[in-house]
């Protein structure tokens, strides 16, 4: 277990440097769309583990898990959103286009610190 932590942490930290290192002429270039995707499956792989964790070795089923997962992912869907800006469906450039479908006028006070990506990292882990 303690190898499968270390390659996947050595996976996370490889990977995108890798890519920014080399030319995207060389053999060793990895496209975005698989860091990307290595990306996800790691986070996947993170989720996979803590739960084998709980339910394997404790015998618990825990449903608290997809719980917080959830959780930082619509953290992070937040700081995207915010992202978008102008290029959008609807053109705003304060507000996400889904808040613009449902007729909002401002954006709530909530949402404000989601312009950083170390608010919003740090949301995820709060």
């Amino acid at each position: 277990m303690a190898i499968t932590i270390v390659a996947l942490l050595a996976a996370a930290i490889i990977v995108p440097l890798l890519n920014l290192a080399v030319s995207p002429q060389s053999a060793f270039y990895i496209p975005p769309y698989i860091v990307a995707l290595v990306g996800k499956y790691l986070c996947y792989a993170l989720l996979a583990l803590a739960l084998d964790l709980v339910w394997g070795y404790c015998g618990i089923l825990s449903l608290g898990h997809g719980a917080f997962f959830a959780l930082g992912g619509y953290a992070m869907g937040m700081y995207l959103m915010r992202q978008i800006g102008s290029r959008g469906v609807y053109g705003n450039p304060i507000l996400p286009d889904f808040m613009v479908f449902l007729n909002y006028k401002e954006l709530p006070w909530f949402w404000y610190g989601f312009d950083h990506f170390w608010f919003a990292a740090l949301m995820v882990l709060a």
